[in-house]
């Protein structure tokens, strides 16, 4: 992986945590709220995992519509389909996310 690739990553995931030191005082009676903290992580790995398999699929998708223009009907029906699916995981995840968030 390149320099800048590493680079962005940390501060992506620096800026990302910021919010979570931001907090003020606790009003939960037990002090900080883990679930709510694991709940966040959960939602913005599955988001950030499912933009990025949807934007792969798509390039794929509109690689193949390039190359062989006569099976576009083909491939968009299957890329559609592969979005679907990409989402549904990433609404899996939201589901994870408020049953953890109970905890």
């Amino acid at each position: 992986m390149s320099k800048f690739k590493v680079v962005l990553i940390a501060l992506v995931l620096v800026m990302a945590a910021s919010s979570v030191f931001a907090q003020g005082a606790a009003t939960h009676p037990g002090g900080v709220r883990w679930g709510a903290i694991a709940a966040a992580f959960v939602l913005g790995i599955a988001a950030a995992a499912g933009a990025i398999g949807q934007s792969r699929a798509i390039v794929a998708a509109c690689d193949g519509i390039a190359r062989n223009p006569g099976a576009a009907g083909a491939i968009r029906l299957a890329m559609i389909i592969g979005l679907a699916l990409i989402e549904s995981l990433v609404i899996y995840a939201l589901l994870i996310a408020f049953f953890i968030y109970q905890l």
